[in-house]
């Protein structure tokens, strides 16, 4: 199965992590919240959800990983601020390592400058940032644009998590693929 990390700071929006960590863990696959320090507790911004770091951003690297998930909420706002945060999804980014962000999830997209010529959705106040950074913002539930998929808000979870499963599906199967080429 995948080992798939997901990027979380203080005041995440709290379905935007739960929904899709649970299912990476129903189906299987290794979530790894990954948080500023290891052991930190960090709580969703409606208060349902307090989730203490699996590992921090210090001893982790993007190589480590199958596939990113990025939950919005303000989470993503402060983790922008934290150049390792930064550094890690521009590094995903250069190793085209899926990455799934959702709601205010691509402000830090914006922060790595990855974004230019991506075709993204997101929450409605983020869609000029992602304009004036050079994507193409459209307003659908989910929109995949390699290696990013993004999603507009908690509605849009099930397809979102759908998309994660599926991807995660496909990159098994290449990898599988890969290792059969090897032999």
């Amino acid at each position: 199965m995948s080992k798939v990390a997901i990027l979380l700071g203080p005041d995440f929006e709290d379905s935007e992590f739960s929904v899709p960590r649970d299912a990476l863990v129903d189906a299987g696959h290794d979530a790894v919240v990954v948080g500023p320090e290891k052991g930190k507790e960090l709580t969703g911004k409606r208060g349902d959800v307090t989730f203490r770091a699996d590992v921090g951003i210090a001893d982790v690297d993007p190589e480590d990983f199958d596939a990113v998930v990025i939950p919005g909420g303000y989470s993503p706002d402060k983790l922008r601020t934290d150049e390792r945060f930064v550094d890690f999804v521009s590094q995903a980014t250069q190793r085209q390592t899926p990455i799934f962000a959702v709601c205010h999830a691509p402000s830090l997209l914006i922060e790595a400058d990855v974004v230019r010529g991506k075709t993204m959705t997101s929450w409605p106040s983020i869609r000029t940032d992602l304009e004036n950074a050079g994507a193409n913002w459209v307003d659908q539930q989910v929109v995949r644009d390699a290696p990013f998929t993004t999603s507009r808000n908690p509605d849009d979870l099930p397809a979102f998590s759908k998309a994660l499963l599926d991807e995660l599906g496909a990159s098994r199967g290449a990898q599988r693929e890969t290792a059969a080429n090897r032999s």
